[in-house]
């Protein structure tokens, strides 16, 4: 019944991989790592034999423990990455920012010397009364 568990629990987790990917809700950069996880997960599940042949080969006594030790492992990983990622995001964003200070203020030079342009170059009002003024 576990491995029956496993299997569907794998392969609802790379159906929700697939899923974001075409909503364009999971970048493909992210979800490559997803998608081997959830292979992983699906490989394991179908041939638990491999996980019991793996503890053994690397000398952990419960499979249980490998799992734990491989899933904190691909946090660590995760975590790290997310954060460089947000920091190169951080990063842009101030850039993006200084540019949009520099525009506006540009724009706003810019929009003082047409105005001043327009008043210079704007025709004197004619006396409506056809009379010269004194």
């Amino acid at each position: 019944m576990i491995v029956v568990a496993g299997i569907a629990f794998a392969v609802l987790v790379l159906a929700i991989i697939v899923v974001m990917l075409l909503r364009r809700q999971l970048r493909e950069k992210y979800a490559t790592l997803w998608l081997l996880i959830g292979l992983a997960l699906l490989i394991i599940s179908v041939f638990p034999g491999l996980l019991l042949q793996l503890t053994h080969l690397l000398g952990v006594e419960v499979p249980a423990n490998l799992i734990f030790a491989l899933s904190l492992v691909l946090l660590v990983g995760v975590a790290l990455h997310l954060s460089w990622e947000l920091s190169r995001a951080e990063e842009e964003i101030r850039r993006l920012a200084e540019e949009t200070a520099i525009n506006r203020a540009d724009i706003d030079v810019l929009a003082r010397r047409l105005d001043a342009t327009e008043r210079a170059h704007k025709p004197r009002d004619a006396n409506p009364s056809g009379t010269a003024e004194s």
